[in-house]
């Protein structure tokens, strides 16, 4: 008996010991990698999550360069750029390098329809006036409860001049004939949110364009405060999404492409290093933390020590899964 419990104890040691040294093993101690991030900061997030954790298998990685989204993926092609987390899909697609496909591939989404773009209109005004598209924005009544500064037009919060969404607010207004029933704000976005968020507070209609991730649908959240309406289904190229939250129909005619946010990363790269290949791709993020990781930027806490500090107050509510991620990594090289 005596022996029997020497022995479970031996084993036991055994295993504990082995746990912990998978728990310790770097399978990229002394390779080096070369990561790219967008040049937009609401992508900053997946940067630093993915580098820390690849760090944490042991490999050094370089301060990542901020590069275009077409230069990045040359680079990536080139192999000057092993990596990067901000790719947007099929968005993107038209930005791809002729032999893309030889040398980079495109790993599974971070986001799955993480790239949402459309028009929220606060959800009091949805249910009183049954607002469902655009076209609800010709009836008298609605643009009466959203018209501002009283010229007879419902006032949007859009885009700046000179934004890619601005020219497609521009064609819908042409496409769907709404510029005597709406008036696009094209005044600073950052400025013209603020001022929508205070006008919600408030008590008054809501009424904007907005694109995900992004720290607005943090503050006003699809399904509780705010709703995503159609655009008319005539002249509608973008197609239909399904089970988008928040929306006031399923599927939703949002009239934007809506995209995954994916890693692209080079081919000799992930084969040279199956550890990271296996960390990138399994790598995923609810949309909800990225949000709400935008929103703190957009108050103030936005420099590389802030977005490190939540980086590790994410991994930290999300331990179990983040340690999931790093054992599957080792385990790929085992």
């Amino acid at each position: 008996m005596k022996f029997l419990k020497l022995t479970l104890a031996a084993i036991c040691a055994v295993l504990i010991a082995s746990t912990a040294m998978a728990m310790e093993m770097k399978p990229g101690e002394g390779v080096t990698l070369k990561p790219a991030r967008a040049t937009w900061n609401t992508g900053f997030f997946q940067e630093a999550l993915a580098r820390r954790g690849l760090e944490e298998l042991g490999y050094e990685v370089k301060k990542p360069k901020d590069l275009t989204n077409p230069i990045a993926y040359n680079a990536i092609v080139m192999g000057d750029i092993d990596y990067w987390c901000n790719g947007n899909f099929p968005l993107h697609n038209p930005q791809l390098p002729k032999n893309f496909d030889k040398k980079a591939t495109i790993l599974s989404p971070i986001i799955k329809a993480g790239g949402m773009q459309g028009y929220l209109v606060s959800k009091k005004e949805v249910e009183k006036f049954g607002i469902k598209s655009l076209d609800d924005f010709k009836r008298p009544e609605v643009v009466k409860a959203f018209d501002q500064n009283g010229d007879g037009k419902a006032d949007l919060t859009a885009c700046p001049a000179g934004w890619g969404c601005e020219k497609v607010i521009s064609s819908h207004m042409k496409m769907y004939n709404l510029s005597d029933y709406i008036k696009p704000s094209k005044a600073a976005y950052e400025a013209g949110m603020a001022s929508a968020l205070g006008a919600y507070k408030s008590g008054k209609p809501v009424f904007f364009y907005t694109w995900t991730p992004n720290w607005t649908v943090y503050k006003l959240k699809p399904g509780k405060d705010v709703m995503w309406i159609n655009v008319p289904a005539e002249g509608d190229e973008t197609g239909e999404v399904s089970g988008i939250e928040g929306a006031v129909s399923d599927p939703l005619r949002p009239g934007f492409v809506v995209y995954d946010i994916a890693v692209v990363a080079n081919k000799k790269f992930l084969a040279a290093n199956p550890a990271a290949a296996t960390f990138l791709e399994n790598f995923t993020l609810p949309l909800a933390d990225v949000s709400e990781q935008n929103t703190r930027m957009n108050e103030g806490e936005k420099s590389d020590k802030d977005i490190a500090k939540h980086v590790d107050e994410w991994i930290t509510k999300n331990q179990d899964t983040w340690n999931g991620w790093l054992d599957a990594a080792r385990k790929a090289v085992q």
